[in-house]
């Protein structure tokens, strides 16, 4: 293999090193669903074994945004999590363990995500309600077909990793429109001294 396809594989099964640190890379099996996930868990949930890089920002203060639909309404909607943070919606659960994107100084760009995926669901119709984690493992935002969440009804995805590495403006997005932004020219203040036209100010009343 390759051209561009090679480095695209390459890059993301950077990313997956990581993931095997963390869990089993799309493994599937029955779990019950975290307890701190109600609505939003704090970082203390952090999962044990993610690797801190020597560059870029922190694990514990990226932030990833997840997209989720719900293929029987169609509804989509972004989910904006820190690692070890957790989010229920109806009877969907999504967590983040980590999230990551190559340096600027590397090549191709690529941004991924460690999450798990939990669904309340019968196995059956004599079954009970139950939680099942229906996906496990790193997602990719460039190469979405490496991984998915192989789910009837619900599928997710990473959109983003905010994170900074050194020499990064601090944003990239207004310092491009600062630059693009004309300067205002300032208008030179008139000069009345020996203008006989100009208005005089009358003293006040003694």
């Amino acid at each position: 293999m390759s051209g561009p396809h090679k480095h695209v594989i390459r890059s993301a099964g950077c990313l997956c090193l990581l993931s095997l640190m963390v869990a089993g890379c799309g493994r599937q099996s029955e779990a019950p669903p975290p307890a701190e996930a109600t609505e939003t868990a704090g970082p203390a949930a952090l999962a044990s074994g993610v690797v801190e890089s020597d560059y870029g920002t922190p694990v514990k203060d990226r932030v990833a945004t997840l997209g989720l639909i719900n293929k029987r309404n169609n509804i989509t909607q972004d989910i904006v999590l820190k690692p070890g943070e957790s989010r229920r919606v109806g009877n969907v659960i999504v967590k983040l363990a980590t999230c990551e994107r190559t340096a600027p100084w590397e090549d191709p760009q690529e941004t991924g995500a460690f999450v798990q995926l939990f669904v309340e669901e019968r196995a059956s119709i004599q079954d009970k309600l139950a939680w099942h984690k229906v996906f496990s493992g790193w997602l990719f935002k460039n190469a979405p077909s490496l991984n998915v969440a192989e789910h009837p009804v619900y599928d997710v995805w990473v959109k983003d990793c905010a994170m900074k590495f050194p020499g990064e403006e601090e944003d990239p997005a207004a310092s491009a429109s600062r630059a693009a932004k004309p300067k205002a020219k300032s208008e030179p203040a008139p000069d009345t001294a020996g203008d006989d036209d100009a208005p005089v100010e009358e003293a006040a009343p003694q």
